[in-house]
């Protein structure tokens, strides 16, 4: 797709220029299956729907010109293979799940929709969105654009790199534990975690679960300002969606001055990459420029965060998808039979005593937020690890004592009121580093606000102008 003055368009320009007349939708949709073909071997998409999108363009197209165009009018985005859409294919990267294709949409896909926006395909997940790294038994392994060797991140990782390389300015994700957050830290892309609730989830076995969030992959915070704009507000499809959530405001209006922020590189026990670290001191420094406060935090925590948050996520899938392994065992993934059949040693008043942990959590982080208006820290401990690496490799102790994890997302998935949105801030290692900027409860626009900022002084996602995979079209 054409740039504007040399930089790629964004969601909201697309789709302001779409409904001034100077851009057609079906023709957004046209280069958009273009480029999808031309970064298919990072494997970023498992259903490519050109008849379905094609159509949908030609229908934009109409509303435009009879000037009855959407927030979104004719801006192409994808769908994580996670959520079910109407029409799709939905597999959430198993093969347990069959050929489903669901006969109708969820709230999100449907509002969505109804903004304008045109669904181009599904992207790849792991198996049931489990892990931090995108291979799937049923859809192989996604590669990172910006080093084809290493991983993009996941369980979002699809939608960040279908992002990262310009087949679209915005895709869906889903945040149980960082999914939305880590892909968009390790391919140099906006990845925001909505307050809980902010966007009904109604795609689970349950409405009653409290870690799992929609969110938006995005070239840019005003992108993923404006999906949580036409996504958010309550439903009855999901009990715990917020009534009456704020209004966001499009575009985001960059506001730091007089905040103050509270800055930990390492959470109190991450054994964080140097340069990684001295990107956040950067970024953080920039802020301070720009007339905000930042005082140095240390946490009093500990890997028993990681530990409780693995508790929960192997208790969740099986629970939800536990009843499919005798059938599919040999060809589910290892890790997660190995999550699953773990979880069936939990008992339930120790899985209820969590919520003791979780509250001196909470407790812990509101003494921190009472003082600040946010928390600052890395997105992820290090860049984007080699395909030769798995989960297992950094869920372990080093010899000082610091936890080897990869990213630093779970804890604030236990704290799920609380919004985070990662940001690209840079690079270290010549691949790319996200902020992660952790607000008060429900206070997403203010955390959009504060990235905004952050986008200033660092640019939108970070891009290589010599890797053809990353020149970006839209």
């Amino acid at each position: 797709m054409a740039k504007a003055n040399g930089q790629p368009r964004s969601a909201v320009m697309i789709a302001a220029e779409v409904r001034a007349g100077t851009l057609r939708p079906s023709a957004l949709v046209k280069r958009a299956l273009a480029r999808m073909t031309e970064i298919a071997g990072l494997n970023a998409f498992v259903l490519v729907d050109h008849e379905g999108a094609r159509s949908a363009g030609v229908d934009s197209d109409a509303r435009a010109a009879a000037g009855h165009a959407g927030p979104l009018e004719g801006v192409p985005i994808a769908i994580k293979d996670f959520t079910p859409t109407r029409g799709h294919l939905t597999t959430r990267g198993s093969w347990s799940t069959g050929d489903h294709v669901p006969d109708a949409d969820p709230v999100i896909v449907r509002r969505l929709k109804a903004a304008g926006a045109v669904i181009i395909g599904k992207t790849t997940t792991p198996e049931f969105a489990y892990s931090s790294y995108t291979h799937s038994p049923r859809w192989g392994v996604t590669r990172n654009p910006h080093d084809p060797q290493r991983t993009p991140g996941g369980s979002s990782g699809g939608s960040a790199c279908a992002v990262a390389t310009g087949c679209v300015p915005l895709a869906e994700g889903t945040d149980m534990g960082g999914s939305v957050r880590i892909p968009a830290a390790l391919s140099g892309v906006v990845g925001l975690k909505p307050s809980l609730g902010r966007i009904p989830m109604d795609i689970l076995p349950t409405v009653f679960d409290n870690i799992s969030h929609f969110g938006p992959l995005a070239s840019c915070v005003d992108d993923a300002a404006l999906f949580l704009s036409v996504t958010q507000g309550p439903d009855d499809a999901d009990i715990q969606s917020q009534p009456h959530p704020e209004p966001i405001e499009v575009p985001v209006q960059p506001a730091v001055e007089g905040l103050r922020f509270a800055l930990s590189t390492d959470l109190g026990y991450y054994a964080v990459d140097p340069e990684v670290a001295a990107r956040v001191e950067a970024a953080a420094e920039a802020l301070e420029r720009r007339g905000a406060h930042v005082e140095r935090v240390d946490p009093p925590w500990s890997r028993k965060i990681n530990d409780t948050w693995l508790e929960i996520w192997g208790v969740t899938l099986a629970a939800a998808w536990g009843e499919s392994l005798p059938a599919f065992r040999d060809r589910m993934d290892p890790n997660v039979v190995a999550l699953i059949e773990g979880a069936r040693d939990m008992r339930a008043i120790d899985f209820k005593r969590i919520e003791n942990y979780r509250t001196q959590l909470w407790r812990e982080l509101r003494a921190i937020l009472a003082g600040h208006d946010a928390l600052l820290t890395p997105t992820c401990a290090n860049v984007a690890p080699g395909l030769d690496t798995a989960d297992k490799d950094f869920e372990v102790d080093l010899p000082d004592g610091r936890f080897a994890g990869l990213d630093m997302c779970c804890p604030f998935n236990l704290v799920p009121q609380c919004p985070a949105i990662s940001v690209p801030i840079g690079t270290a290692h010549g691949l790319p580093v996200g902020l992660q900027i952790v607000g008060q409860r429900f206070a997403d626009q203010q955390v959009l606000q504060i990235a905004k900022a952050v986008e200033l002084d660092h640019g939108p996602a970070v891009l290589d102008a010599g890797n053809p995979v990353l020149s970006r079209t839209y």
